[in-house]
């Protein structure tokens, strides 16, 4: 039976802190998005990176680690890692603002239901992570519940299954890169830079630009991609690193569900009973996960108390002293 220490229930908790905020936000992002339907997906997708690195920059400049790159210079492969990384949250960030932009955020909700599946999966096929039967339970349930979707759509939701493959890929290469979040936020953003200014001065120069050119609060809300894509990222980041996935996997229910609601009574998308059935079913799912994981959370806290209150059991003498203690007294 698997035991934390105090060091690791802190960071445990605080992993789940920073996965509870990131989502959280990350489900309240169409509400951004929809303010900037005159902007082009690539050229917001341009924007986020632009502006993300900016406020990586600042952050190293206000509390700096220093050798941090020499460090990672010194790790191709976590470089690597992060060069991949960039390339699959660019591809998930352009699906995303794509899908909100065309009345689809409810399709999008489902990319993220089936995105926890992907990442429990690869917790336990790569990081050899353990599911307990409960567990296992929920994941049978919620796959049906995604098949009977994907079967209600009448086609395949294709911005539903790119969000769920890249965004539980993006999970695993940011923990196996194993690097702080401002840091690898800031590889990644400088990874892409390149294509991205090269995209916008080709809008300014043919004249399709909206930054500046479509007014001030366009202006200004392309400019807060920057703080509204870091800060919930740094939030995942810190999570990825100090939580199992199989954890990742249940707090990212968050960010689908408050989707799921903003799509239907915000975005008046439509919800047919048949369609309905299916999340309920998911939510269900949801709940037998939850409700076990947090048994077992409360259960190691009570072991890790009981390790802390209990005093070590006494060291056994050797064995040559315990011979010697047993053995019949010798006969004159």
């Amino acid at each position: 039976m698997s035991k934390l220490s105090s060091d690791g229930q802190a960071t445990l908790d605080k992993g789940l802190l920073f996965g509870a905020a990131a989502y959280g936000i990350w489900g309240l992002f169409p509400l951004y998005w929809r303010l900037l339907d005159n902007v082009g997906a690539v050229e917001a997708l341009a924007h986020r990176f632009v502006w993300a690195l900016v406020i990586c920059v600042v952050l190293l400049r206000i509390r700096p680690r220093a050798g941090w790159w020499r460090e990672l210079r010194q790790r191709p492969e976590a470089l690597r890692f992060l060069a991949v990384a960039a390339v699959v949250i660019a591809f998930n960030w352009y699906l995303y603002i794509w899908g909100v932009h065309h009345a689809r955020v409810v399709e999008t909700s489902l990319g993220y239901f089936i995105s926890p599946l992907v990442t429990v999966m690869l917790g336990v096929l790569l990081f050899r992570e353990r599911l307990r039967r409960p567990q296992w339970l929920a994941i049978c349930l919620a796959v049906a519940a995604v098949a009977w979707l994907t079967f209600d759509y009448g086609r395949v939701p294709w911005v539903a299954i790119g969000l769920a493959l890249t965004f539980a890929t993006y999970g695993v290469l940011k923990k196996k890169a194993a690097t702080g979040a401002v840091e690898s936020l800031a590889v990644e953003a400088t990874i892409i830079m390149p294509f991205t200014l090269g995209y916008l001065v080709w809008l300014d120069l043919v004249g399709r630009a909206a930054f500046v050119h479509a007014g001030w609060s366009t202006t200004l809300l392309l400019i807060a991609a920057g703080p509204a894509t870091a800060i919930p990222l740094l939030f995942f980041a810190g999570a990825a690193t100090r939580i199992p996935l199989t954890y990742l996997g249940l707090l990212q229910y968050l960010t689908p569900s408050i989707q799921f609601l903003l799509g239907i009574f915000v975005f008046h998308e439509p919800m047919p009973p048949a369609r309905l059935a299916g999340f309920v079913l998911i939510w269900t799912a949801l709940a037998i996960f939850s409700g076990e994981t947090l048994h077992h959370l409360r259960k190691l806290r009570r072991q890790a108390r009981r390790l802390t209150a209990e005093p070590p059991p006494p060291a056994e003498p050797p064995r040559a002293e315990q011979r010697r203690s047993t053995a019949p007294p010798a006969r004159a």
